[in-house]
C-alpha cells in the first residue's frame, strides 16, 4: 500500500537524506511538491486594506475559499514555500508587489495653505488688537467730570482738547525728584496749558501762558458742589487750577475765550519723562545754546537726542529766555510735536517691546475726563503729530501787553480766533 498522501509524486527510494548514510547533506532536502486544484475564477474585490484584514493573505487555502472574513490572517505565504519573497505576489514588506496598492502623495495645495495662513494671521492680529485696546482703556484715569462745569459755551465744529502739563510729583521717589530737579512741593500746579483744535482744516495748537491775566467766573465747587458767585477777580491762569482743580480751569478757559472744551488731558512730570525714555529719546534741533540752573537745562546748539531728564528740563526752562513764558511755550509746542511725530512711527507701533512700555508709561500718569475714550485720545495724539505738517498751525494766544507782571490777551484777536475755530475755518490770526 502506498503511504504517501494523494497527489504526491516521487519515490521514497529516490529521495536523499534517509538516515545518516545519505549522500546529500540534511539541509539539501527538497520540499515535497503539492499539486493544487485550479482555483475558481474570482470576482474583482475591494483591496484587502479596505476590508480590514492583513494583506499578507496570498491566494486561496484548501478549505477556506478565497474570501476570508475581515481581520483574518491565515499566515500562509507562498513566498515561504517557494522562497519567492521578492516577487510580484510577495507579501507585505517587499515593497514590490501589486497587492500593496501604494498610492502617490497628493500634490500640495499652496493656494489653500496661503488662505489658511492669511486667515490665521488676521485672527491673531484681531485678538492682539482687541486685547491691547481693553488693556489700554482700563489704564485711563477718568477723574475729571466736565458735567460739573456750569454755563458752558455752545459747541462748534471740530474737537477741542485742553492739554495740561502739571508739576505733579505723584509716584516719584526722592531720587527721581532730585534727578529731575522738580523739588518736593506738595499738591500740583499747572506748568503748561494748551488748546488743541482738531478740524477739517488741519490741527491748531494754541498755548495759554500760565501768567495770562484772566477773570475767575462763578463756578460750582468740584468737591463740595457749592456755588461760588463771580466777583470779577483777576488772577493768573494757573491760579484757577490751584484753587479748585481741572473743573475750574476748564470753566475759566471757556469763560475767558468763549470756546467750548470737549476733552481734558493732563500729564505729570514723572509720566512725561518716562514716555520719552520708553521711545528711546526725542531728537531736537536746538537753534541756540542755553543754560538754566533752576530747570537743570544745559544744551548746545544743533541736533541732539534728549532723554527723559533732558526733555523735562527743555520744556520747563523760562528764565534763560528774554521772552520768559512766551518763549517757553514755543519750546513746549515744538517738543510735543516732535514727541508725537517720533512716537507714531512703524518702529514704535509695530514693535511690542517699544509700544507697550510707551503706552504703559503714558497711561499710568495720564488723567482725562470721564467722556474721553481711547479712540479720542488716539485722535488727539495724531492731531498733535499733524501740527507741524502742511495744514497744521501752532501759536501763542494773542497778547496785547502786560499788567502787573501778567500777560493781557488781545480781546479782538482772541474773539476772531475763537470764531474761526468754532466754524472750523482756516486760522489766519497770528499769535505772539
Amino acid at each position: 500500500m502506498n503511504d504517501w498522501p494523494d497527489r504526491r509524486t516521487g519515490d521514497r527510494s529516490e529521495r536523499y537524506g534517509r538516515g545518516s548514510a545519505s549522500p546529500q547533506p540534511e539541509s539539501a532536502r527538497a520540499m515535497p511538491h503539492i499539486q493544487r486544484r485550479p482555483a475558481p475564477p474570482q470576482r474583482p474585490t475591494v483591496p484587502p486594506q479596505s476590508q480590514g484584514y492583513d494583506d499578507r493573505y496570498q491566494g486561496g487555502q484548501p478549505g477556506y475559499g478565497n474570501s476570508p472574513e475581515p481581520g483574518y490572517d491565515s499566515g500562509y505565504n507562498t513566498g515561504q514555500v517557494y522562497g519567492g519573497g521578492g516577487g510580484r505576489g510577495g507579501g507585505r514588506g517587499d515593497g514590490g508587489g501589486d497587492a500593496g496598492y501604494v498610492q502617490g502623495r497628493p500634490p500640495v495645495d499652496w493656494r489653500r495653505r496661503i488662505k489658511l495662513g492669511a486667515l490665521t494671521l488676521v485672527v491673531v492680529l484681531l485678538v492682539v488688537s482687541v486685547s491691547t485696546y481693553f488693556w489700554a482703556d482700563g489704564k485711563l484715569k477718568r477723574e475729571v467730570d466736565l458735567a460739573k462745569v456750569i454755563e458752558r459755551p455752545e459747541a462748534g465744529d471740530g474737537t477741542n482738547y485742553l492739554i495740561v502739563g502739571s508739576d505733579s510729583r505723584e509716584g516719584m521717589s526722592a531720587e527721581d525728584k532730585k534727578r529731575l530737579r522738580t523739588g518736593s512741593a506738595e499738591g500740583k500746579r499747572t506748568d503748561s496749558m494748551m488748546i488743541l483744535h482738531d478740524g477739517s482744516n488741519g490741527p491748531t495748537l494754541i498755548s495759554l501762558p500760565r501768567d495770562s491775566q484772566v477773570e475767575i467766573p462763578s463756578f460750582k465747587g468740584s468737591e463740595s458742589g457749592k456755588m461760588f458767585p463771580g466777583t470779577g477777580r483777576q488772577v493768573k491762569l494757573n491760579a484757577a487750577y490751584a484753587e479748585d482743580g481741572p473743573e475750574l480751569l476748564v470753566r475759566t478757559v471757556e469763560f475767558n475765550t468763549g470756546l467750548r472744551i470737549d476733552h481734558y488731558v493732563e500729564i505729570g512730570f514723572g509720566g512725561f519723562a518716562q514716555i520719552v525714555d520708553a521711545i528711546g529719546g526725542v531728537e531736537m534741533d536746538i537753534p541756540k545754546a542755553f543754560k538754566d540752573k533752576k530747570s537743570g537745562a544745559d544744551f548746545q546748539a544743533g541736533k541732539q537726542t534728549l532723554n527723559g531728564e533732558q526733555s523735562l528740563a527743555f520744556v520747563r526752562t523760562r528764565y534763560a529766555f528774554a521772552g520768559s513764558d512766551l518763549d517757553r511755550t514755543k519750546n513746549q509746542q515744538k517738543f510735543l510735536a516732535a514727541l508725537a511725530s517720533q512716537t507714531a512711527t512703524p518702529s514704535t507701533i509695530l514693535n511690542p517691546f517699544k509700544l507697550y512700555p510707551t503706552m504703559g508709561a503714558g497711561l499710568d500718569t495720564l488723567i482725562v475726563d470721564k467722556d474721553m475714550s481711547l479712540w479720542s485720545l488716539a485722535n488727539m495724539f495724531f492731531a498733535m503729530k499733524g501740527v507741524t505738517g502742511g495744514d497744521g498751525t501752532s501759536m501763542n494766544m494773542p497778547i496785547s501787553g502786560s499788567s502787573g507782571g501778567n500777560l493781557v490777551w488781545d480781546k479782538a484777536k482772541v474773539k476772531q480766533l475763537v470764531q474761526q475755530l468754532k466754524n472750523d475755518e482756516k486760522v489766519t490770526v497770528k499769535g505772539n
